[in-house]
């Protein structure tokens, strides 16, 4: 197993596996041709933000999204954690960790302050893997308005 930063040719598979993510959600629906061109976009920017994969013998089998922005409560840059999906059939073996401890410790270097995520409010599995890893809930509440 092997944990590195997205390259342009992961993106078939990448994309694959947010179509399983995206089975899940209840606000978004799986658009493949959206889905490509913002993965084409993050990993041609860095300032974007960096897509990490786990691939095991050479097969992208999870993935996780994180976006840069500054915050001006911090002073500083921050990250989203937008997207973060491992393979069902891997899933459950602490890959997720793995992932996401090597993610911490990239954007720790990084000079990052924060990582925001959102999850499904039913989504009971995902939210206390985050806590297990020391994500804290917030008081505030999400609005969204689409443009």
């Amino acid at each position: 197993m092997k944990i590195r930063k997205a390259r342009l040719k992961d993106i078939g598979e990448i994309t694959n596996l947010l179509e399983l993510l995206f089975t899940q959600e209840i606000e978004f629906e799986f658009q493949k041709e959206l889905h490509i061109k913002a993965l084409k976009k993050i990993v041609n920017n860095k300032d974007i933000g960096t897509i990490f994969v786990v691939t095991k013998e050479q097969k992208v089998i999870g993935c996780v999204n994180i976006l840069f922005t500054i915050s001006t409560a911090l002073g500083s840059r921050v990250a989203l954690l937008e997207d973060m999906i491992i393979n069902p059939l891997y899933q459950n073996k602490g890959i997720g960790k793995k992932l996401l401890l090597k993610v911490f410790e990239k954007l720790k270097k990084k000079k990052v302050q924060r990582i925001t995520l959102l999850t499904d409010g039913d989504n009971q599995k995902g939210q206390n893997f985050y806590k297990s890893l020391g994500f804290a809930e917030s008081t505030m509440k999400v609005f969204r308005q689409r443009m």
